[in-house]
């Protein structure tokens, strides 16, 4: 749509069946697809728009919007209340990583200041409560289980119980797996729910499942009331699009995304970062809060002093290196990024890039704190050169290549000179000098075209609101 020069029905009818295939591809059901496509023809009626509209914009948005509409139910699941116990019962398909992602679910309240108990009534797989066990102890949860009872009503209720006891306030219930054609398995998973009376019923959902999904959502949620989707397996190949289609067929939202085999590997379920991620937008706030995560805001507050400066030595980029492999899968972090995502980290590349970052630290690590304090490039003479290369075992070529990969960076740096640094707490002055154009010198020309331009580049900062989050980015801000 960038390249047409006139946006016609023509181009929007293209645009349209591009997206249809995308998705279709991706898993979304196709009624679901149709829909999407009657209704966005609707909202853009090219004829009616003024002169001087922005009409990829507008195009841009109403796909956004649909998009959103398709996976927002409308309605807000029940979320559990500290202090008050709550019974959240798990159901979902053979194999969907109902148990892992029970103790994730677990694990990430606990983080939060919860007391969470997991019950094992899965006695239909051998090995069910060995793996919640294992996975509990790892996480110091409390579990309750039985080897030698069969009947997974009784098992339920009398984990429950024992733990309403112990005050926990997180009670998680962990079932056998089922499909829609189980009628006996069904049955039980509505006793079970029946007698354990559960607050929430969460639906695991694998997104490799295809188009199946709706069917087997549809099933689930005509025997008990399920009240949230969480989609696990989301960072192998599928795009989850049939997480789009167990939303419509459950009517209710998707509250978490597993992203890995990893307990941490476990995020909040946000609509709008997810779209934009899904069309190549970015996703500024996750960004910022995965570096909230990473750099506590004491740790570094001589950086921001640093920066401006525009003082780039080896050892802030050592540094960076270090919070930007902490920040997780580098491929998952800079998706996140408008700009980024296809430019500079080409998919399937992400591996490699990690591994060269960890090859860049080795190197560094060979270093004396002369060269690394020192923003003079004049220093790295020859046989120092050689002599880091002996060090760390590498070829004097990769020491020369991350020589240049600092004097990029340097440059990148150097323009954020004079920056001025507000007294702590006085955001407003950074966000006045830290205005749009000062930015579009600092950041490279090709992502500056993927970003939209200046004006992308002043919507982008609109969007990241208060500068606190940038500030959080180089660790500065109030302790």
């Amino acid at each position: 749509m960038s390249n047409a020069t006139i946006i016609d029905e023509k181009v929007l009818n293209e645009c349209l069946n591009e997206i249809t295939r995308a998705l279709l591809q991706a898993d979304v059901q196709f009624k679901l697809v149709r829909d999407m496509q009657t209704n966005i023809k609707k909202i853009v009626n090219l004829d009616d728009l003024a002169a001087g509209h922005n009409k990829r914009k507008i195009i841009q948005q109403a796909i956004f919007n649909e998009l959103c509409k398709m996976l927002d139910p409308g309605k807000p699941s029940f979320t559990p209340k500290k202090g008050k116990t709550s019974v959240v019962m798990f159901v979902g398909l053979q194999g969907s990583g109902k148990t892992t992602t029970c103790t994730k679910y677990a694990y990430y309240h606990q983080k939060k200041g919860w007391k969470p108990a997991l019950v094992c009534a899965d006695t239909f797989r051998a090995g069910a409560f060995d793996q919640l066990k294992q996975n509990a102890t790892k996480a110091k949860i409390p579990f309750y289980g039985s080897y030698m009872e069969s009947d997974p009503v009784k098992i339920a209720v009398e984990g429950v119980e024992r733990f309403k006891k112990e005050n926990c306030d997180l009670i998680i219930v962990d079932t056998s797996g089922r499909h829609k054609q189980e009628v006996a398995l069904f049955e039980e998973m509505r006793q079970v729910s029946e007698a354990t009376k559960p607050d929430l019923v969460l639906f695991v959902m694998d997104s490799s499942i295809g188009q199946a999904a709706f069917d087997q959502a549809q099933a689930f949620k005509q025997s008990v009331a399920v009240g949230a989707v969480i989609v696990t397996k989301m960072d192998g190949h599928a795009k989850g699009g049939g997480a789009l289609s167990a939303v419509a067929a459950t009517k209710s939202p998707v509250i978490f995304i597993g992203t890995g085999e990893h307990m941490d590997e476990f995020e909040v379920f946000d609509v709008k970062p997810f779209v934009s991620r899904l069309l190549g937008m970015g996703d500024w706030s996750g960004f910022m809060d995965k570096i909230h995560e990473v750099v506590p805001m004491d740790q570094q507050p001589e950086l921001l002093q640093k920066l401006s400066e525009g003082n780039f030595t080896l050892r802030i980029m050592y540094e960076q290196f270090q919070n930007i492999l902490k920040m997780g899968p580098i491929g998952q972090v800079f998706s996140m990024l408008p700009g980024f995502s296809a430019e500079l980290m080409p998919k399937g590349r992400e591996k490699e890039s990690q591994a060269k970052i960890k090859r860049y630290m080795t190197m560094m690590d060979s270093m004396t704190n002369e060269e690394l304090d020192s923003s003079n490039p004049k220093l790295m003479n020859e046989s120092r050169i050689m002599r880091i290369a002996r060090g760390s075992g590498r070829h004097l070529r990769e020491v020369m290549e991350m020589l240049e990969e600092y004097k990029r960076l340097a440059k990148i740096w150097s323009k954020m000179k004079g920056l001025k640094i507000p007294k702590k707490g006085d955001m407003s002055a950074l966000s006045r000098n830290m205005n749009a154009q000062h930015m579009s010198k600092v950041l490279p020309p090709q992502m500056l075209k993927q970003i939209g331009g200046m004006g992308g580049l002043q919507s982008l900062m609109k969007q990241m609101g208060s500068t606190k989050d940038m500030m959080g980015m180089f660790g500065g801000g109030d302790k």
